[in-house]
C-alpha cells in the first residue's frame, strides 16, 4: 500500500485521533497532529510532530502546512457530544462547519487533494432499516449529526468544484484501547456505555445509568455496533491508500456489522474483570433508537476493511484505563477472533 511520507493528522491528540497517529508512525507515514488542546491531550502526541492551533487560524494553518508539507490530510477535530449540541449547538455549528471551512481553503492554497474525514453514524438519524448501508437517507435528528452531514456535503462540492478527493468514514461506536496500552479514552464528562460500566464496576463514578428496558429488542435495551479504536486506526490507513491509488471519492461505513446490547455490554464488563457493574435502571431518553448497527460490506468491497476485534476484546483492552488489571494476556484474546 503506497501512502504519503507525511499526514497532517487534525485531533492527533484525541482518542482516535492518536490512535491513528501511532497506526501511521508503525506504517512508516510521519503523522503532524494540530490540534488546538481543548478537547486532546499533548502527551498523547508520541509518534510525531505537534502543532498547536486552531482551524480557524487562517494564518497558523497556512504556516504548518507550508512547514510540514505533508501529502495527505486525516481530519478528526470536532466537538463530538450529541447531549452537549443539542444544549448549545451555537458552538458546533462554529467549530464544525468553520473548522472545515478553515481546513479546506487552506489545503487548496497548498494544493492538496487528498482527505479523510472522520464522520458519524449520526448522519443517519433513526433508520428506518438495519442494517444501515451507506443508501439509507441522511436524516441527523441532532445539530452533532447535522454538522457532520454538512461537512460531508462540503466535501463533495469541494470534489467538484477544484477536484478534492475525499474517503468519509461514518463510524459506529468507537471503543476500546490501543492493544499495547499506549493510548486510551480521556474525556471529560465522559458518556461512552464502556467507559462508564468499567467504571461503575471499579466502584468509581456509581452505578451505570441504564435507559430504557423496554426497547423491541431481545433483553429490552438499546443494540449499538461496537467497533475498536485500532480497527478505526487500520481503516484511515486503507482510506489513505485508496486516495493514493487514485480512488474516487466514496463515503464508507465503519463497523463491525453486529450489535451488542446494554445488558450484554455489562454482561462482557463482568465477564472481563469478574467485577460485578451496578445498574440503576431508568427511562428512555428522547432520540435513542432501539438499533443501529452498520452494513459494513461496502468498506469491505472498496478498502478491503473488515473489523478484526469482537466486544470481549474491546472490553480488556479498554479495562486498564478505568482502574482494572488486565488478567487476560493480549495474544489469548487475539485468538479468540472477533465477536
Amino acid at each position: 500500500m503506497t501512502l504519503p511520507d507525511r499526514v497532517l493528522v487534525t485531533g492527533g491528540a484525541g482518542y482516535i485521533g492518536a490512535q491513528c497517529c501511532k497506526a501511521l508512525a508503525e506504517a512508516g507515514v510521519t503523522p503532524v497532529t494540530y490540534d488546538n488542546l481543548s478537547r486532546g491531550h499533548a502527551d498523547a502526541v508520541k509518534w510525531g510532530p505537534l502543532v498547536v492551533g486552531d482551524l480557524r487560524d487562517t494564518a497558523a494553518l497556512d504556516a504548518a502546512l507550508a512547514t510540514h508539507r505533508v501529502g495527505a490530510v486525516i481530519h478528526f477535530a470536532a466537538l463530538a457530544y450529541v447531549g452537549e449540541s443539542t444544549a448549545d449547538p451555537q458552538s458546533y455549528y462554529d467549530n464544525n462547519l468553520g473548522g472545515m471551512i478553515g481546513l479546506l481553503g487552506a489545503m487548496r492554497r497548498a494544493g492538496l487533494d487528498r482527505i479523510v474525514f472522520s464522520s458519524s453514524c449520526a448522519t443517519y438519524g433513526t433508520p428506518a432499516t438495519l442494517p444501515i448501508s451507506e443508501d439509507c437517507p441522511q436524516a441527523p435528528i441532532n445539530p452533532y449529526g447535522r454538522t457532520k452531514l454538512a461537512c460531508e456535503w462540503m466535501l463533495r462540492d469541494a470534489g467538484a468544484a477544484w477536484g478534492l478527493r475525499h474517503v468519509a468514514l461514518r463510524y459506529f461506536n468507537a471503543a476500546g484501547a490501543d492493544p499495547a496500552g499506549e493510548t486510551g479514552e480521556r474525556h471529560d464528562p465522559e458518556t461512552h456505555l464502556i467507559p462508564l460500566a468499567l467504571l461503575a464496576a471499579a466502584g468509581r463514578g456509581g452505578a451505570l445509568r441504564l435507559f430504557g428496558t423496554d426497547y423491541d429488542t431481545p433483553d429490552g435495551t438499546c443494540i449499538r455496533d461496537y467497533i475498536h479504536v485500532a480497527d478505526l486506526a487500520r481503516a484511515h490507513l486503507l482510506a489513505l491508500g485508496h486516495l493514493a491509488q487514485g480512488g474516487p471519492s466514496v463515503a464508507l461505513n465503519l463497523g463491525t456489522g453486529q450489535g451488542a446490547s446494554v445488558r450484554e455490554v455489562a454482561a462482557m464488563v463482568e465477564q472481563v474483570t469478574g467485577r460485578a457493574v451496578p445498574i440503576v435502571e431508568e427511562p428512555r431518553r428522547a432520540g435513542d433508537p432501539g438499533a443501529l448497527y452498520a452494513d459494513t460490506r461496502r468498506a469491505a468491497e472498496v478498502l478491503g476493511f473488515r473489523a478484526q476485534f469482537g466486544l470481549r476484546e474491546i472490553v480488556a483492552d479498554a479495562a486498564p484505563w478505568f482502574g482494572h488489571v488486565r488478567s487476560v494476556a493480549p495474544s489469548e484474546l487475539r485468538s479468540c477472533g472477533a465477536a
